[in-house]
């Protein structure tokens, strides 16, 4: 298929300075992913070029089976590409061994998936400093609070996760995410378990993340409303990036979706 990507506006670059920032926070390199073996081998990624600027809320969408969540799995390090190279900054992954990669993931990565993945013994409090207290550390007292009362969970912080809603359950997940202050935040359908209300609390935190705090986002979603509150949808189909748009709305994201048949 067609790479049609299209350079930003001149409005969208005032808008958006780190769009032209000279090391991405993520970047994709000829990266090809294939799945199983010689004869039956299905290839999910296809030769992916395409970099996330620091301190931007991209969106990734797709047809099912086009791709999205490998890449956002390879960009995280949670799984290897066949050939090309991803990076985080000026590292690339695949230099790493397996403890670097570990700490970077620890270190330099955040995580919200679908699956909330809370431990059920641990309060809100402390899966929230889990990864912290993992590396040995312990969280800034002031970015803490900040966090806390951004995701609107000081009054449950005592409360293990079965006491907790679904969308406060993922709102810990993103604290969690956030609290480390990670160079880059990966999200895989962080709205999939979510009602309507609980999922748009947890995109509005998630925009507020970036334009407060200037953290970069990268989630992977098939829903055109949550990827209107991204700054850029890149668009995936057979494996390829095939698009990008900048200032989306849901509409416009649906339209898209439709002509590649998704």
């Amino acid at each position: 298929m067609t790479m049609l990507m299209r350079a930003p506006t001149t409005d969208t670059e005032t808008r958006y300075p780190y769009l032209v920032s000279s090391v991405p926070a993520a970047r994709a390199v000829n990266a090809v992913k294939l799945y199983g073996n010689a004869e039956t081998s299905v290839r999910a990624l296809d030769g992916v070029n395409v970099d996330f600027a620091p301190g931007c809320f991209t969106a990734i969408m797709g047809p099912s089976g086009s791709g999205k969540s490998t890449l956002l799995h390879c960009l995280a390090g949670l799984d290897t590409l066949t050939s090309g190279s991803v990076a985080i900054g000026e590292t690339i992954l695949g230099t790493l061994r397996e403890r670097q990669l570990t700490r970077l993931r620890r270190d330099r990565v955040g995580f919200i998936f679908q699956a909330f993945n809370l431990l059920p013994t641990l309060t809100a409090a402390e899966n929230i400093t889990l990864p912290l207290a993992l590396a040995g550390r312990k969280p800034d007292p002031d970015w803490y609070d900040t966090v806390v009362d951004v995701v609107g969970l000081r009054d449950r912080l005592g409360h293990r996760p079965a006491e907790l809603s679904g969308g406060q359950q993922q709102r810990v997940a993103a604290a969690r995410a956030l609290v480390s202050r990670p160079e880059i935040i990966f999200a895989d359908e962080p709205t999939g378990n979510l009602d309507s209300r609980a999922g748009g609390e947890l995109l509005a935190f998630m925009r507020r993340a970036v334009d407060a705090f200037g953290q970069t986002i990268v989630m992977v979603t098939h829903d055109p409303v949550a990827a209107a509150h991204a700054d850029r949808i890149v668009f995936l189909a057979d494996g390829q990036v095939v698009d990008e748009m900048f200032d989306p709305t849901a509409e416009r994201a649906i339209d898209h979706m439709k002509q590649l048949g998704g």
